[in-house]
């Protein structure tokens, strides 16, 4: 049996074959029918919704049966929000409609089902015993607690179970590992050239194409007056779209998120066309707009993708390729490609390797030692700080917003405030449509809060206003002034920034990217800066915490 090195150690393996048994032997009957006995059950969780998973790839349709499950605890792990489950359990049931035409059979258990136990395993052993089978094959879980809840079950029980690896995902855990052993630093950038030259993506004799690995300096624009980006595309819920919309608005009334203009793709053949949509209208002016934040322009020039990506209706490489053929065939610049590219097969292969080379501890990490509350308008967007409310009204809205918000608004003002990581990584999993564990903490534990002490990032992403008013317009709507740092109406970004600066320099002051605010701190009036800290300390005050939004 082979196992790869050392992440076995945390019990996930490629094609590692765990064994299970039940000694249950009575007929199961179930809504008046008796199955049949099938030789492989085939599990498909909610993000692998792909018809060339690993697990189906070496299963035989007619000597299978797939089970799809709506489960209360994983609807309910965090209190997420109502189009995020939407999008999830309406993808499920296209999926699995589309399996039966196919030629599967599918075991289908929905929500409301009132046999329906709500936990995984459970669900699992159910359909064991329903189907008779002597064997399970599964493709690994994305998440390191799903995968110790089959390892556990696993323990318990002797019938033929089988991890297939997730064939999704462009570097295996093995390959990521051994790009790590030994290294003092990762960093994103080094393991981005090396995906390239595997992948062969944007490569010309071994060289990148345009003789650069990123154009950074020229994809980092503000939004230039008048700018109007297309609109994304729009798919009008279907009946089994609206059924779910229905279940969900029953169920969890008072669950956040708007559940009004539903338009997100939920088959394979539409998130196919949201790819070319983005190709053809928004791809040539991504690069350059990919940082800028507008009012009451949510989407800008970003794909939206990312949805479909994580959930298996759209695969990483073809995305890549079909945005590399844009280039070859001149309809979007080097930059926007480029940038791209780096965003699936640079950043998101690499907080995949970091998230599974250091769970479970990973979820304990808190280098600043930050542990207030998150606060209660992250919840409602009620604050009169225009940047914060855009995105956070945005997000109940569209269960989406993008990573220059998720980094440099909602992350760094959490992160300025002093927020506990974990507080922030649940409420970044529960609203945002794309976020699954193991995209989302390292990005938020991580990169956005700095609680893995330079793991991911290699400084905190703190910034005052400034950032905020060179990258937007949303401090000309603001009740603040970004220009001022003392007062009622000054920008509370301003004194939070040098607030967090004094408070952290013992964790901070060696940190070789940080050499610059030290400097300007070391400078400053003693008595300006007992001002700013003053200002911070009662802003903060203010702040209401968080209710429970369970």
């Amino acid at each position: 049996m082979k196992r790869e090195v050392n992440i076995l150690d945390k019990f996930l393996s490629e094609g590692l074959i765990f064994c299970v048994s039940y000694n249950i032997y009575e007929p199961i009957v179930i809504k008046e029918r008796i199955y049949c006995m099938k030789k492989t059950l085939i599990p498909i969780l909610a993000d692998q919704l792909s018809q060339d998973l690993s697990s189906l790839k070496v299963s035989d349709k007619n000597e299978s049966v797939i089970l799809l499950m709506e489960l209360n605890e994983e609807v309910s792990n965090v209190p997420h929000h109502r189009k995020k489950i939407i999008f999830l359990l309406s993808a499920m049931r296209h999926f699995a409609k589309q399996m039966e035409i196919n030629g599967w059979e599918v075991d289908y258990v929905s929500l409301d089902d009132e046999n329906n136990s709500g936990n995984l395993i459970e669900e699992i052993r159910k359909a064991i015993l329903r189907h008779r089978v002597n064997q399970v094959r599964i493709c690994e879980p994305s998440d390191w607690h799903t995968l110790n809840k089959i390892v556990m079950f696993d323990k318990k029980n002797s019938t033929n179970f089988t991890i297939t690896p997730d064939n999704r995902f462009l570097s295996s855990h093995s390959e990521f590992e051994e790009w790590a052993e030994g290294r003092k630093q990762y960093r994103m950038e080094f393991f981005y050239r090396e995906m390239r030259r595997k992948t062969n993506i944007l490569m010309e004799t071994n060289k990148p194409v345009g003789g650069k690995w990123n154009f950074d300096k020229v994809n980092r624009k503000p939004p230039s007056k008048g700018l109007t980006p297309p609109p994304p595309i729009y798919f009008s819920p279907d009946e089994i779209t609206k059924d779910v919309i229905y279940l969900i608005k029953e169920k969890y009334p008072y669950r956040i998120g708007e559940v009004e203009n539903f338009f997100y793709a939920v088959t394979r053949d539409d998130a196919l066309k949201s790819l070319s949509y983005f190709i053809d209208n928004l791809l040539p002016q991504f690069g350059e707009y990919q940082d800028a934040l507008m009012t009451d322009q949510p989407f800008l020039f970003h794909s939206i993708l990312s949805p479909y990506i994580n959930i298996g209706l759209l695969l990483p490489l073809e995305v890549c390729l079909a945005v590399e053929k844009a280039y070859y065939d001149g309809k979007a610049p080097l930059n926007s490609v480029e940038g791209y590219i780096r965003q699936i097969i640079g950043w998101r292969e690499y907080v995949r390797g970091i998230y599974w080379l250091k769970m479970p501890n990973y979820l304990q990490e808190n280098a600043l030692e930050a542990s207030r509350e998150l606060p209660d308008f992250y919840w409602t967007g009620n604050t009169d700080m225009h940047c914060l409310s855009e995105s956070f009204k945005q997000t109940l809205k569209y269960s989406y917003a993008h990573h220059i918000q998720r980094l440099m608004i909602t992350g760094n003002f959490a992160l300025l405030i002093g927020v506990n990581p974990i507080d922030l990584h649940r409420w970044y999993l529960a609203v945002y449509i794309d976020a699954f564990e193991w995209v989302e903490l390292p990005n938020t534990l991580g990169m956005s809060q700095f609680g893995d002490g330079g793991l991911l990032g290699s400084k905190p992403y703190a910034s005052s206003g400034a950032y905020i008013n060179r990258m937007s317009n949303y401090c000309s709507s603001c009740k603040y002034n970004v220009k001022e740092k003392l007062g009622d109406y000054a920008c509370p970004f301003n004194s939070l920034y040098w607030n967090f600066i004094a408070k952290n320099e013992e964790n901070l002051l060696d940190n070789p990217r940080m050499s610059m605010p030290y400097r300007n701190l070391k400078k400053m009036d003693k008595k300006l800066l007992s001002s700013l800290i003053d200002q911070a300390d009662n802003f903060i005050s203010t702040i209401e915490k968080s209710k429970n939004y369970e």
